[in-house]
Parts: C-alpha cells; structure tokens; sequence
C-alpha cells in the first residue's frame, strides 16, 4: 500500500449560539473547521480535522510511503519543517496528516482505531465545555441542561474577566449538575486561556475557592510560562491544567520539570502521534492527561490505550456540516464504534453544497490574543462583556503586568 494523494477541504460548526472566551466571541457561532483526506493506491482513505498549512512541503514526506509506517512517517514530517520549524497550525497540518493515516492503518487492519492501538473498553469519560462565555444565565443553564441529559456530570466553563460572574456562572451549572445527578456532587473547571497574570491567577482562583472545589484552573498564565504556573499551583488548591497549545515534546519538559502542571492536556489537532508521546511523558511523572477539542476523535481512540487518561472535552454534541462520525455520548462518556478506522465519513458533496463559510477574522474572534490581554482591570474592555466591573480587586500589592487562546 502507498499513499498517492491528499485533499483538503474547508467547513464549519455550526453551534446555533455565541461561543467565545476571555479573548472574544465568535457571535455567529460559525467556528471554520479544515479537514485532510489522504489516499492510498488501495482505495482506501483516511481522514484527519485540522489545518493544511505548508501541506504541499510537508506532505513530500509521506508521498509514495506505506500508510502503516505511522510513526516512523510522523518523524519524518517533523524533519521536513526542521528549519522553519513546526509550531502552530504546520504542527495542526502534521497531525492532521498523522490522524488520516492512523485511520487507514486500522482501516486497512479491519479495526477500530481503539482496538488497534490496544485499547480495551471503548469508553471514554467526558466532561462538558460549551465555549460559553457569552451566554446569559438562562442560556448557559439550558446548554448545560442538555449535557446533563448525556450523563456528564462534570463541566468546564469559560471566565477570567470578573470573580463575581464567574462564581455565579460555575454556581448556576453546579446547581443544574447536582439536580441530575442525584445530589452527587459534580466535577468543575475554570479556563481562562492565558488571560491573567500570576497575581491575578491566585487571587481570582483563591475568591471563587472560598465556596467551591475546582477540580482545575485551566491555562492561568502564558502558556510557555513555567514559573508562573508552578507559583499559581503553589498559590490555590485546584489544580493546574495546560498544554493544548504547546506544539511539541521539548515544550512540555520545562512545565513538567518545574512541577508547574498537574492535568497535562494535548488538543485533538496536533495528532494520534504527538498524544501517545505526551502521554508516556506524563505518565513516567504520574501525571494525568486530557485532550481538548470538539470532540477530539483521533485522541479518544488513543485514550483507550494509556493508562492515565483522566477525562476528554466533549463541546458540541453535533459534528460539522457534512461530517458524520461514528460514536455517541451515554452516561457521561463517549463510546466509540466498532467501524474500522476512525469512523469519521466527510460527505464532500454536502459540504460543496452548503458552501458554509465563516466570516473573516477579526480583533473580537477568540483566536485573536487582545491588545491589552493580562491587563485588563474592567469587563467590557476588548468587547467581551458589557458588565462594568473589575476583573480582580486590586490593592497596593497586586501586579498588573502583561500576561489568551481558544
């Protein structure tokens, strides 16, 4: 077998609603979605969601190999970039690439993604991420509601810019949680994607513990910041979870060697390769991980086979337009199929026909790190929320410095 082509194609999600962070909102809801199908000479093709920027160079890799040299083929790539290097969407496009060709691997091995890689119960626990930070309360209660009828009992919400929201945000899902629960206390999670500085951090972390448990404060500092997590992991009693932005092996070392993280996570884009490294990484420190991602397929096959997995994002519930994937979400998990492959189907035509595109970019998308990020006093500062009302109650002692992502 040898691969003989790729294609891209462009799509989107369609949420329905806003869907933001600290940085900003897409208030349309539209998010673009990219998408690499690599073919073989034997009829078979694998998919991979993310990125094809610099494909064409990075693609000459792989061309003309054997589709089941996964690993070996993912190096290969890596060295491809080596002098421009690998980071941010060229490391999504690898993976993208490393994903479509785990999928024809077990494809062509006539088994689901999750047996081949080992994998023994085709259950993956999940928590609830509704990119929320735009809704009102009522909105941000029905959304919650929904995932409460899938059986996810523990939620991630999106804050950073005021303590009082927030606290009255998390309260509002927790109460929706423990209703469909039982009474069963739920799990809860904070992200604020780079927004804070380290003083920040622990006093907007600390007021929201004085009457509730985080299970973590997601991605508090920059995200290369080691130091700074380490002191905000020293400063609360969450933990710290980061890492879906670090592009690479060598970015995670001085977190880990600074005991600055505590839920090491990889986002779906960078790939089946890059997750299986990190994993191993993080389990020789006995530290968990979690993928991040809509749905991150290719990194909820892998999960079945490491032993620390903790849990993975689950935020739409619905796949994009034209993309149909084969598993579905009970009792707070996904459970995957038995579809060989990854069990993705792109249904080209549809996405052709619907010809959904988003609108271009701009300084409100939360993929747009704003101009005065980490020194922000007031909402409503770079268009986020109307509410006039400090970010953190500063006093004589409290750093303002510089210090974003989706």
């Amino acid at each position: 077998m040898r691969i003989t082509g790729y294609r891209t194609l462009a799509t989107v999600q369609e949420w329905g609603r806003s869907v933001g962070d600290a940085n900003g909102v897409f208030a349309d809801g539209v998010v673009p979605v990219s998408i690499v199908i690599v073919d073989t000479d034997e009829g078979i093709s694998g998919i991979g969601l993310g990125p094809h920027v610099e494909i064409e160079r990075i693609f000459a890799a792989v061309e003309g190999e054997d589709p089941r040299a996964v690993t070996t083929l993912y190096d290969r790539m890596l060295r491809h970039t080596f002098k421009a290097g690998h980071a941010g969407p060229v490391f999504g496009t690898i993976g993208a690439i490393d994903t479509a060709l785990w999928d024809i691997k077990a494809q062509a091995a006539g088994e689901p993604l999750w047996r081949l890689l080992g994998g023994r119960d085709r259950r993956v626990p999940a928590y609830a991420s509704g990119l929320d930070i735009g809704l009102t309360d009522d909105e941000l209660v029905a959304e919650y509601e929904v995932y409460a009828s899938h059986g996810l009992r523990a939620a991630k919400l999106k804050g950073g810019l005021d303590i009082e929201r927030d606290r009255h945000r998390l309260a509002l899902v927790r109460d929706v949680l423990t209703e469909a629960g039982n009474g069963l206390r739920p799990g809860l999670m904070l992200d604020v994607n780079e927004a804070w500085t380290r003083k920040q951090a622990v006093r907007h972390v600390s007021e929201i513990e004085r009457g509730m448990d985080l299970i973590w404060i997601e991605e508090p500092v920059r995200r290369w910041d080691a130091e700074g997590h380490a002191a905000v992991g020293r400063g609360i009693n969450a933990s710290v979870a980061t890492g879906e932005n670090l592009t690479g092996l060598e970015q995670y070392r001085p977190l880990i060697a600074a005991g600055a993280v505590d839920i090491v996570q990889m986002a779906a884009v960078w790939g089946v390769t890059h997750f299986l490294r990190a994993s191993a990484l993080a389990h020789a420190y006995d530290l968990p991980v979690s993928p991040i991602g809509n749905s991150p397929i290719g990194l909820l096959h892998a999960a079945t086979s490491v032993p620390n997995h903790l849990t993975s994002e689950l935020q739409d519930l619905r796949p994009p337009v034209g993309v149909s994937v084969d598993h579905h979400v009970e009792d707070g998990a996904f459970v995957l199929a038995d579809t060989p492959g990854l069990g993705v189907r792109v249904d080209e035509e549809r996405i052709r026909a619907a010809n959904r595109r988003p609108r271009a970019q701009t300084a409100e998308s939360p993929n747009v790190r704003p101009e005065r990020a980490g020194r922000r006093l007031l909402a409503g500062v770079d268009g986020v929320s109307a509410r006039k009302v400090p970010v953190v109650p500063l006093n004589s002692h409290t750093e303002v410095s510089s210090t974003a992502r989706h």
